[in-house]
């Protein structure tokens, strides 16, 4: 007989220690994983496990991976497990649910509502080219402009959703469906909030997301002190912040998975886009046009500035569990095809998963907007920088 290997235990506080770059180590329920080396492996990016370092990431792993990806976890666990390792009730309640939506075929059945989506996408933009082309009327050049703006918001869902999991059953297509309605029919190669919240950020601050250095300096101080006037507004605009945004990852020095193909993407949208608008016959009719389609995806940006904060926003570092402001409940239901939300009715929604979302459906909007004005209010107070629970986040910060 084979003797077994003895365990080695480490503790939460030993764990934490490994948290830098070429020291990274995680736990997943109670084993733990070096990961230093296979970082740069990694298909979501080195972010997420840089964030991340350090503490169990249970609950993030079951948010955002398949079940596939567990088999490839034996490889990199270096014999420790975590000594005083704790399951909270809130974790124990998602794990189950998350169960449930695996035993139900939830996360692999992806039934045929992108195909469905893309011909609409297809259909809508098909009325949009007859519509400013083949018509000379104005009101037909306005009602394209405004079906364009809902064509956007339709592709970008489907562009988000693959982006979360895998829309179709294979790989290569999942790239191709994110090329197609991501690239080359939105221009845009990521979503990116406008606003965010803490007061931490009332002071310069570098981001690993964009993988540089955001100054808060006086004209950001400015802009803040009047963001819940301009909220909307800017949210009419925000699109051409997103094309400035794509355009600075795709020719940065950042490394950037498949940037030829992202950057051929983006040249065949603003290919088809000036070229569409040209034929428009006065350059009045042309900047209300853009203007039109651009302000429709403003429903878009408010819903997702309501979706992530519309609650107490937790602003600390990302962590790995289901805290009482963290997200992994929200990513796991991202993973559930659209055409079965329905399907979610009928699962077991504990008390403690409900309370751990956070949100205010009935007053989201009325939330979002008093914070809003609460930390404009704060931010003018020049001798007093750094807040509590206040919100915003600049142009180039994520939520």
């Amino acid at each position: 007989m084979v003797e077994q290997t003895k365990k080695r235990y480490i503790t939460t506080d030993d764990l934490k220690k490994h948290n830098q770059p070429g020291d990274l180590w995680i736990s997943i329920q109670g084993k733990v994983y070096d990961v230093s080396h296979w970082v740069k492996s990694h298909p979501g990016g080195e972010a997420a496990i840089l964030n991340l370092a350090g503490q169990d990431v249970t609950d993030a792993f079951i948010a955002y991976h398949p079940g596939t990806a567990w088999h490839h976890l034996e490889n990199l666990h270096n014999g420790y497990h975590v000594k005083d390792f704790h399951v909270s009730e809130v974790s124990r309640d998602y794990r189950r649910l998350a169960a449930e939506f695996s035993k139900r075929g939830l996360f692999d059945k992806k039934g045929h509502v992108t195909l469905y989506t893309l011909t609409c996408v297809a259909a809508m933009l098909a009325a949009v080219f007859y519509g400013v082309v083949a018509c000379t009327s104005v009101w037909a050049h306005l009602i394209s402009a405004f079906l364009l703006g809902l064509l956007w918001i339709q592709s970008a869902y489907v562009g988000h959703d693959s982006g979360h999991y895998s829309v179709t059953s294979t790989k290569p297509c999942n790239k191709l469906v994110q090329l197609l309605s991501g690239n080359c029919i939105t221009g845009i190669d990521r979503h990116i909030p406008v606003f965010a919240v803490s007061s931490k950020f009332f002071k310069s601050m570098t981001s690993r997301f964009y993988g540089r250095k955001l100054t808060f300096d006086p004209l950001a101080r400015f802009f803040i002190s009047y963001q819940h006037w301009s909220f909307y507004p800017v949210m009419c605009v925000g699109r051409i912040n997103l094309f400035i945004q794509t355009f600075l990852l795709l020719f940065s020095r950042r490394h950037v998975p498949d940037r030829a193909l992202n950057i051929a993407g983006i040249l065949v949208f603003w290919t088809w886009f000036p070229l569409l608008v040209s034929f428009l016959p006065n350059w009045r009719e042309r900047i209300v046009f853009v203007f039109i389609s651009m302000a429709v995806t403003a429903i878009q940006h408010v819903q997702f500035c309501l979706n992530h904060f519309a609650a107490d926003v937790y602003t600390g570092r990302l962590m790995g569990t289901i805290g009482s402001r963290s997200k992994p409940p929200v990513r796991l239901i991202y993973r559930v095809g659209r055409i079965w939300i329905g399907s979610l009715a009928g699962c077991s929604f504990s008390w403690s998963i409900i309370c751990s979302l956070g949100y205010r459906v009935a007053t989201s909007g009325q939330f979002l907007l008093w914070t809003l004005r609460k930390a404009a209010v704060q931010a003018r107070d020049v001798t007093s920088p750094v807040m509590e629970n206040l919100l915003w986040e600049a142009l180039n910060t994520h939520g």
